[in-house]
């Protein structure tokens, strides 16, 4: 399979890989000002020489972004926004609702925090047709393991509706990151299907043995093989032929808008993998659609 070296050359490496488009489970859409405020936290990282070292390559408006992604033959996408204190997540998901029902191929989502409200707003949600969820451990600084969260996960692991967790410790650790923390909550809810962001950044190797020792949980590719993050940190290449022989483990993510490279690179850096064909398709689209639900 051609590699596409330009967000130009997606629709057709669709055709030829013979995909209906790609599936994206992580990409963000949220409140233009939460946006705003995620953009100058990027806009603040800068390289030892002052260059910024993480510009976003698509910093436009969301009509445009959609517009994009329509282009580049992206069927489906998600808008994942995450809160970072309480009474923040109702909030993220009425938006989230409204954005869903303007845009018919975003995939309705939404996020929770540890609050004693969370489980009524994220059974609101799921009745409101929620069929993806976002936790981001580092940002929200929580602990998984919360009490607040037993009947949230117990519920979500009940609906089989996935969760895109950010729990690697990268680019940042936080208090609550790792393999750790997450892991007693699989334990615990053995039926709840979560979708490790980045493939597990940087704790790769522990979350790979984390998704395999749980059926229900996936790794997302968001970043990770890219030469952005190859500088950054590498994925060990003794675990690429463990991929090779889970491709319904592995499902396609962008981090859309918020990479520093054309969105063709991060589809560019699987195929460069040289996993097959069949790997591909399942990664791009299969796995996608199936923990979505989509027709």
């Amino acid at each position: 399979m051609t590699a596409p070296a330009r967000d130009a050359d997606l629709p057709m490496f669709c055709r030829r890989l013979g995909i209906p488009g790609l599936v994206d489970i992580h990409t963000h859409f949220m409140p233009d000002r939460m946006l705003q405020a995620v953009w100058r936290w990027f806009d603040g990282v800068r390289a030892d020489d002052g260059s910024p070292a993480w510009p976003i390559a698509y910093r436009e408006d969301d009509a445009t972004r959609v517009r994009r992604l329509r282009d580049m033959h992206v069927k489906a996408f998600t808008a994942l926004s995450y809160p970072h204190k309480p009474g923040m997540a109702p909030w993220l998901n009425s938006w989230a609702r409204t954005f869903a029902t303007a845009h018919p191929d975003s995939v309705a989502s939404a996020t929770f925090y540890p609050e004693p409200e969370a489980d009524r707003y994220v059974a609101t949600a799921l009745e409101d047709g929620a069929r993806v969820f976002k936790v981001h451990l580092q940002v929200g600084a929580f602990d998984p393991r919360d009490r607040l969260l037993r009947p949230v996960w117990r519920r979500l692991a009940a609906a089989g509706v996935p969760v895109v967790t950010h729990a690697g410790s990268g680019p940042l650790p936080g208090p609550h990151t790792g393999p750790g923390p997450i892991g007693e909550v699989l334990d615990e809810y053995p039926d709840l299907v979560l979708v490790i962001a980045h493939m597990g950044s940087a704790e790769y190797r522990e979350f790979l043995q984390l998704a395999l020792r749980h059926a229900h949980v996936h790794l997302d590719t968001t970043m990770t093989f890219t030469d952005f993050m190859e500088r950054l940190a590498p994925y060990p290449p003794d675990l690429l032929p463990v991929l090779a022989e889970h491709p319904d483990r592995i499902v396609f993510g962008s981090d859309f808008p918020n990479i520093p490279y054309p969105y063709a690179h991060g589809v560019q850096a699987l195929v460069r993998l040289g996993l097959g064909d069949d790997w591909l398709r399942a990664v791009c689209h299969d796995n996608g659609a199936r923990l979505l639900g989509l027709t």
